[in-house]
């Protein structure tokens, strides 16, 4: 099934797997785009919402359940929900796991590359076949620098948009979590780093967009 399926994307962008990952990252941001906009228009109301959260949880804060339904009556109001922003990562994991499949499976990217990189093999592979300075690692390594460059940006607007009153250990710890993309990228194949290049840049371009529709 994945061969198949892999084929089948390859021959559509012209037998080049490289481009079919770049394709199919476009399509599947795409068809999620709807629960972006959602997120987006989420996260807005909840700036928004912030003082009269503060307010409920100063008021019914030892009454969990109490808090949980004045909570959700408070988004309702406003035609949200707490659990919007999560949305568009939940939706991509399935997707996530297809190309894991895809990047690990032992035949389905065999003779494909990336500028000479191998794209079903992670960096210790690569190290090991062509040696550490070569240009299959060089490939490997911009990609992995791309993907922090974006991560850094992300994590920039995370810290700068964090409300004042977030707790001290949140406001350490969020910006830091667009960084799991890079660690990521260091031990999966050179595909699935591919498609996180490709997803997490369109994640900070389409928020940039987004962000400035609901301002």
């Amino acid at each position: 099934m994945i061969d198949s399926l892999v084929t089948l994307l390859i021959g559509m962008s012209g037998g080049h797997a490289a481009l079919a990952i770049v394709l199919f990252t476009v399509a599947v941001r795409l068809l999620l785009l709807p629960l972006s906009v959602r997120q987006a228009r989420a996260a807005r109301i909840t700036e928004r919402l912030a003082p009269k959260v503060r307010a409920l949880r100063e008021r019914f804060g030892r009454n969990p359940e109490r808090l949980a339904r004045e909570m959700s009556a408070l988004y309702s109001k406003e035609g949200s929900s707490p659990m919007a922003a999560l949305l568009p990562g939940l939706a991509q994991a399935p997707f996530m796991w297809l190309v894991y499949r895809v990047a690990t499976h032992p035949t389905a990217l065999a003779g494909h590359d990336l500028f000479g990189a191998p794209l079903g093999q992670q960096i210790a592979g690569i190290v090991t076949n062509y040696g550490l300075i070569s240009w299959p690692v060089s490939v490997f390594i911009l990609v992995i620098a791309l993907v922090m460059l974006v991560a850094w940006l992300q994590a920039r607007r995370i810290a700068a948009t964090l409300p004042e009153d977030q707790p001290a250990y949140l406001r350490r710890i969020m910006p830091l979590m667009p960084f799991g993309s890079v660690l990521a990228a260091l031990v999966l194949p050179l595909a699935a780093g591919l498609y996180l290049l490709v997803s997490t840049g369109w994640t900070y371009g389409e928020r940039t967009v987004l962000n400035r529709r609901f301002a």
